[in-house]
């Protein structure tokens, strides 16, 4: 375990969701980002949107990403302590956050197919809505866990649907894709990454590829 920072001890989900998350690989939080804290996370996701080259590795055509990793309420969303209780539920043990950025799905674009973040590793996937979000505007299908066959199948997926402050945790395992935008209403949002504790050298040896800037010293405990 890093010896860098204190671990910080993470309350464990609720039993309901943690019996939701244990059958679907996901849990969508309602509205779980504080109301004051929208308009800045937004404007932080608009403030770091740049040019290609500020990116160390290409990032994929159809999408708008910004970097947001230094960005106080970004950093505070990112500890929510129900986002953490649904990661700690997966993880089981101590973790860390390993990156955080920012995408949107242009007009027109954004189609995923079905994939899996992280096939057969440990590790946490979340999306926070900074818009609303629906089956028009780019919004995500999952698949969920105990329906999946190992083998992407679009006829199983499930669209899901909200609002600005809605936080989407899932195994990175879970088969999930983005959809078309095809109303070019803005669909913003973070994209986090949560590791286990004993992966942090891996993932520190790869910071500046992933245009890493923030400390990512703060250990998990659940």
């Amino acid at each position: 375990m890093s010896d860098l920072m204190t671990p910080t001890k993470i309350a464990p989900l609720d039993a309901g969701q943690a019996a939701a998350l244990d059958r679907d690989g996901y849990l969508l939080l309602r509205g779980v980002v504080p109301d004051a804290w929208r308009e800045a996370l937004r404007a932080a996701f608009d403030a770091g949107v740049g040019t290609p080259d500020q990116w160390a590795a290409p990032r994929g055509p159809g999408w708008r990403h910004a970097l947001v990793d230094l960005d106080p309420t970004v950093r505070e969303t990112c500890r929510i302590p129900a986002l953490l209780a649904a990661t700690g539920r997966m993880l089981g043990g101590p973790f860390f956050l390993c990156q955080v950025e920012g995408r949107e799905p242009l007009p027109g674009a954004g189609h995923q197919p079905l994939h899996r973040d992280g096939a057969g590793r440990k590790a946490v996937s979340a999306l926070v809505f900074l818009d609303s979000y629906g089956p028009d505007n780019g919004a995500t299908r999952v698949v969920p866990r105990h329906l999946d066959g190992g083998q992407p199948d679009e006829a199983l997926a499930v669209t899901l649907a909200g609002d600005a402050g809605d936080i989407l945790v899932f195994d990175a395992d879970l088969l999930h894709g983005a959809t078309t935008n095809r109303s070019g209403a803005r669909r913003r949002s973070l994209l986090l990454g949560f590791k286990p504790e004993p992966l942090r050298a891996e993932e520190d040896a790869c910071r500046a590829i992933r245009n890493v800037r923030m400390d990512n010293s703060e250990v998990f405990v659940p």
